[in-house]
């Protein structure tokens, strides 16, 4: 968090400096927004880890929603918050209010993990005390070196597929990140103040289908309608269609209902973002013991990448089929297309069976010994 903290307020600091030197502006921006993206993928990998160790398995689903709830909350009150006292805009205020939240932000999350993993609140097993003190000839053994643990855990089918499936899911997911309000600008005439209010309206879709699932899906203490491979598959499915209604709605114009598309889009990657996240925490703790913390690094870092790619070929992809095609309409139409069809292969690769949850399949697959069924 100290390091996205930095990040952004060397990027704002940058685009305020660009207004005077634009070079040195762009120098500065490049390391800022890789101290952004660095600061993230740190910060969100390591609170998933915390989330599968010290969070029962039965309440990782929900744990996670709230989670990501949080998340979405947190960008609609920065971006209303913040916005109001950009007003009226200059670049000073632009670094003043960006300080804020970043001093605001790191202070939430020093409050937030304050004393989360000490001895005290801890129930690892090497830190419960002993009996007895260990024998002189008995040594405590040792923790494999990283790459031998990555190695095992890559090697379990599960967690390698899961692994494809995070990263094609979340490639699907962030590609239309960059290219969903340049899309409303150009083809359908909205201003930036209206195409900024459409990111408004995804992120109120998103909070809608994270909340949905919270409810419906995985309850308190576990599921309590369907399955999370079902809300998962659904959300999959569901953002392939509203990928195409998008693709679509550039080829009728600006008589298309723009506004629902986006909301349904929102809708259906929240519904797929819990449900994933939900597996997630359940398949942490299936497998070889103690190796939660490698497979939510891996994940996270699967995650991480598409996300990060997404974004940025989605905009290459919308300016390369541009330059050829000469149409920005059938440019965004392509890519939006592409995207469904990512989802629709995700599908194929959704965790058939998430242990763990509602009490069923405590059993660990065959050869392997889990935890959660040592201490059961």
């Amino acid at each position: 968090m100290v390091v996205l903290a930095l990040g952004g307020l060397s990027a704002s600091i940058a685009t305020a400096w660009m207004s005077t030197e634009p070079l040195f502006g762009v120098l500065l921006a490049i390391p800022a927004f890789l101290a952004i993206g660095i600061g993230v993928g740190c910060a969100g990998t390591s609170l998933l880890v915390l989330l599968a160790t010290r969070v029962t398995p039965r309440r990782r689903p929900a744990a996670a929603t709230i989670v990501w709830v949080m998340m979405i909350v947190g960008f609609i009150l920065t971006s209303a918050i913040g916005g109001r006292f950009l007003d009226p805009f200059t670049p000073l205020r632009l670094v003043q209010v960006t300080a804020c939240v970043a001093a605001l932000a790191l202070l939430l999350s020093l409050v937030a993990v304050y004393g989360i993993e000490s001895p005290q609140s801890s129930n690892a097993p090497d830190l419960a005390p002993s009996p007895e003190p260990m024998p002189a000839t008995e040594s405590k053994p040792t923790k494999p070196a990283f790459r031998e643990a990555l190695r095992e855990v890559w090697g379990e089918p599960q967690a390698r597929r899961f692994t494809i499936f995070v990263f094609i899911s979340m490639l699907a997911y962030s590609a239309q990140d960059l290219i969903l309000e340049p899309f409303a600008g150009l083809v359908f005439g909205l201003t930036p103040g209206q195409s900024t209010q459409l990111s408004g309206v995804q992120n109120s879709g998103v909070l809608v289908g994270m909340v949905l699932v919270a409810c419906l899906g995985t309850g308190v203490g576990g599921p309590r309608f369907g399955s999370l491979r079902g809300w998962t598959i659904t959300g999959c499915l569901l953002s392939a269609c509203a990928l195409a209604a998008l693709a679509l709605a550039g080829w009728v114009g600006p008589g298309w209902p723009l506004n629902p598309t986006v909301f349904a889009l929102g809708f259906a990657n929240g519904m797929f973002a819990v449900a994933a996240i939900g597996s997630m925490m359940g398949l942490a703790s299936d497998g070889a013991p103690a190796r939660e913390g490698v497979r939510m690094g891996l994940w996270g870092a699967a995650q991480a990448i598409a996300f990060g790619g997404g974004g940025f070929l989605g905009t290459v992809a919308v300016d390369c089929t541009r330059w050829l095609i000469g149409s920005p309409v059938t440019a965004y139409g392509i890519v939006f297309v592409a995207e469904a069809a990512l989802f629709l292969l995700s599908v194929g690769l959704a965790p058939a069976r998430v242990p763990h949850q509602a009490g069923e399949g405590l059993e660990s697959a065959p050869g392997s010994r889990s935890p959660i069924v040592s201490a059961t």
